[in-house]
């Protein structure tokens, strides 16, 4: 075996027999009984009352949280088996019929939310104290029924979705993890895997990987073209139907904020645009090359890097957590030592990491782990995931559905722990690693991500009279590439199949999920500046904060910690941090790349 199979059989699986011994084993079999009771149990306490007025809010409320975090815990499960292997027919199975029971509880909670929006919520908020703890999200609430069909439009609407947009976003992640490309005439490798090999050192390995992918998604470009203008066509339709203006009027609403920070947030990162360049052009002479290529996004510096086994990885991210919080620490050891961690790349896994809630305090992480600090300071954030999850753990279930906005918050804050960590005990090469894996991860999150949410904005706009053409696609990611990337990447080498890629364009329930992504980022940075400020003042806030990211709006929430996201000086304070990695890593280029004095000179 050599040195990678070595590498893969050490990484972990997580561990689901905590929850049940086997998808299909009685104790999971009775999980999906109980499941289907406890919607019943629900549906009744609605019907017990059929004008639905405050006598039933607290019957009606708490039969609709136990259906709805057994769910999760059923849902989490089955798609722990779904995500790490796609092959499997029977997690699939069950995932399929779990579908049919999470409808009935859409059409519950739909109705649920119409019903909130005829209360008198103050009157109801001061008679009970379910309600006033729960009274963010009943605000919320009541703005949302104003943006509901009737009753049986939304009923039919969830009714027809596992059949719509539901059907082809399972048919994209079907796709795309089964999919594999040969590298000249070897064995075929599973997308994921090709995909790792953007961060091969050897150039040509990446080119060959690079082409061998664009190949590979336009061979399967026809499906994937389909689910995405069928899912876009879907939520463009339900969305008008629902008097929201825009897609994105729908994105801001569900992600808490207003169209006054997206476009705060936006503008500062365009302002930014000029750094990120000058870190791919630094780069570029890193590499000893003229022009950045696509494939050289992610081609590793400073030198072969330190290898980080996953042992080093857990060593380390223990250490430094502790040092911030005893409690972080905890929270990392118990996922380390109760099996919450998938980490082995392979066949049928899906790609990328994410970390889901499964019960009470309990996550999972998916990670696609390779010996790299790239991989350390994901595993670092999706820790931080887990540790949100912690903080939401005794909220009530309404209060912990959390805005993607607000979701990354405790991930990008870890991460930064664990990468200024790696900074301090990094060597010049060490240190140019470690910056080139967040300077790399900056520019995915504010360049790519600011040509995500154009190339999604082209499509709805497009989509509102026909279905568009690959072509169409593939010229509109180029055209938002091209925009945000600049002169700083090879035209040539651009990738126009971006859209077939990315998941996130395929959620029929997530509408541009890709701004999020940066407002966590600067928003995470922002705190974590705040914190070097304010240590004393700042641990038990940030808690706080976390612990209610789902009962207030993000503008809100900020205040609370002394923010003004809507003002653009915010933004721009938490890009001054990105760009002084640039100068530093500049500094160390400059280093590497200057010319050697010769024998007798000066």
């Amino acid at each position: 075996m050599n040195d990678a199979g070595v590498l893969a059989a050490s990484l972990p699986h997580w561990d689901m027999t905590a929850v049940f011994p086997a998808p299909g084993s009685a104790e999971h079999l009775a999980a999906e009984a109980l499941l289907v009771q406890l919607i019943d149990a629900a549906v009744a306490a609605f019907e017990r009352h059929p004008e639905l007025g405050p006598a039933a809010f607290e019957p009606a409320t708490a039969a609709l949280e136990r259906a709805l975090e057994h769910a999760r815990t059923v849902h989490a499960y089955i798609y722990a088996f779904v995500a790490t292997d796609s092959r499997d027919a029977r997690a699939q199975s069950h995932l399929s019929a779990l579908q049919q029971q999470m409808v009935r509880l859409t059409q519950l909670d739909t109705r649920y939310t119409a019903w909130v929006g005829t209360l008198d919520l103050a009157a109801l908020v001061a008679a009970s104290p379910m309600a006033a703890a729960r009274a963010g999200v009943l605000r919320r609430a009541q703005q949302r029924a104003a943006h509901q069909m009737s009753p049986d439009e939304e009923a039919l609407a969830a009714e027809l979705n596992p059949t719509g947009a539901l059907a082809w976003s399972q048919l994209h992640g079907t796709v795309t993890s089964q999919l594999s490309v040969a590298l000249d005439g070897d064995q075929p490798l599973p997308m994921s895997a090709v995909r790792n090999l953007a961060g091969a050192a050897d150039r040509a390995v990446r080119r060959r990987a690079h082409e061998a992918e664009l190949a590979a998604w336009e061979r399967a470009a026809v499906p994937l073209a389909a689910a995405l203008n069928a899912i876009k066509g879907q939520v463009g339709v339900l969305g008008r139907r629902r008097g929201w203006e825009t897609p994105l009027d729908a994105s801001l609403f569900d992600n808490a904020i207003d169209a006054a920070t997206l476009a705060a947030m936006l503008q500062a990162a365009r302002e930014a645009f000029p750094d990120f360049r000058r870190y791919l052009r630094a780069k570029a002479r890193l590499l000893g090359v003229p022009q950045l290529a696509w494939y050289d996004l992610f081609a590793p510096v400073g030198g072969a890097g330190r290898v980080w086994s996953y042992p080093a990885a857990q060593a380390f991210i223990l250490e430094h957590f502790g040092q911030y919080s005893p409690r972080l620490r905890q929270l990392a050891e118990r996922a380390f030592a109760e099996g919450w961690v998938d980490a082995e790349p392979r066949a049928g896994k899906v790609d990328g990491a994410f970390c889901m809630r499964l019960r009470g305090a309990e996550s999972r992480i998916l990670a696609n782990y390779t010996p790299t600090v790239k991989s350390v300071l994901t595993l670092a954030h999706e820790l931080g995931h887990a540790y949100h999850n912690l903080n939401l753990a005794d909220q009530p279930l309404l209060n912990q559905e959390t805005p993607m906005t607000l979701a990354e918050t405790a991930s990008i804050f870890c991460e930064t722990i664990v990468r200024h960590a790696a900074l301090a005990h990094a060597d010049a090469d060490g240190q140019l690693e470690i910056l080139e894996a967040s300077l790399a991860g900056a520019t995915q999150v504010v360049i790519d991500i600011t040509s995500r949410f154009a190339f999604e904005r082209e499509v709805f706009d497009g989509r509102r009279s026909r279905a568009l053409t690959i072509a169409e696609l593939d010229q509109a990611m180029l055209a938002a590439q091209r925009d945000t990337y600049g002169d700083a990447i090879d035209a040539a080498t651009l990738h126009p199949k971006m859209w077939a890629v990315k998941g996130h364009y395929y959620s029929g329930s997530r509408s541009f999920y890709n701004y999020p992504y940066m407002f966590g980022l600067l928003f995470g940075l922002g705190l974590y500046a705040l914190r070097q400020q304010h240590p004393a003042s700042f641990d038990g806030h940030y808690d706080a904060l976390l612990a209610a990211t789902g009962t207030a709006d993000a503008a809100e929430l900020a205040q609370r910690m002394g923010i003004d996201i809507r003002s653009i000086d915010f933004w721009r304070a938490s890009l001054a941090l990105i760009r002084a990695d640039v100068d530093r890593f500049e500094a160390l280029v400059a280093q590497r790349t200057a010319p050697q004095a010769g024998p007798g000179a000066g």
